[in-house]
C-alpha cells in the first residue's frame, strides 16, 4: 500500500460522517496592541443513523475553525434511539443556556418540522418525522445544544421496561 493512502474501510468510515456549519462568526479580542480577530464556527456532526454531536471551534481562519468544530462535535456525540418510522419514541424537551427545545414524534410522511439549528441537528441524527419548536432564545449554539440534550434524554420502551424490572408487554397495560 502506498505511503499516506488509507484503506477503503478507513475511507468509508470517515465519509460516514456528515458535517454542517450552522454559524460562522467573526469574534474579536481586545489586547494591548489593538483588536485580535478570530472566527468561531458552530458545526453539527452526524451519521444519519442515530449519532449526532454539536461542536464549536475557534481559529484565526474559517477553515481552521470549522476543522476544530468538527473535532469537537465528534467528541460530544450522543446516541439517538429511532423508531421504525424514523421518528423519536416519545416527546422530549431540552434546555441549553436561555434556549428551550420541545420535540414530539410525528406520523410517517410528516418530515422534519423544525427551524434553524434544531432542524440541522435532527436531520444529521437521522430523524425523518418529528415536530420541534424552539422556545426562548434564538441563539443557534444554545438551540443546537438544547436539541442534543433533548435527544440524549430519549429512552426506548425496552430501556424503560428494564429499569422498572418488568417485561415490555406490561408497559402498555
Amino acid at each position: 500500500m502506498a505511503k499516506g493512502r488509507k484503506s477503503a474501510k478507513a475511507r468509508e468510515k470517515e465519509t460516514d460522517w456528515q458535517e454542517r456549519v450552522v454559524q460562522i462568526r467573526r469574534v474579536t479580542k481586545v489586547v494591548k496592541g489593538g483588536k485580535k480577530l478570530s472566527f468561531r464556527a458552530i458545526v453539527v456532526v452526524g451519521n444519519e443513523r442515530g449519532q449526532v454531536g454539536v461542536g464549536v471551534g475557534k481559529a484565526a481562519d474559517v477553515i481552521g475553525a470549522v476543522k476544530k468544530g468538527v473535532a469537537d462535535g465528534k467528541k460530544h456525540l450522543v446516541e439517538v434511539p429511532l423508531t421504525k418510522n424514523n421518528s423519536i419514541p416519545h416527546p422530549a424537551t431540552g434546555a441549553g443556556g436561555g434556549a428551550k427545545v420541545m420535540m414530539r414524534p410525528a406520523a410517517p410522511g410528516t418530515g422534519v418540522i423544525a427551524g434553524g439549528a434544531v432542524r440541522t441537528v435532527l436531520e444529521l441524527a437521522g430523524v425523518k418525522n418529528v415536530l420541534a419548536k424552539q422556545l426562548g432564545s434564538d441563539n443557534p449554539l444554545n438551540n443546537a445544544r438544547a436539541a442534543v440534550e433533548a435527544l440524549a434524554a430519549l429512552r426506548t420502551f425496552s430501556e424503560v421496561a428494564e429499569e422498572r424490572g418488568i417485561p415490555i408487554e406490561n408497559l402498555y397495560a
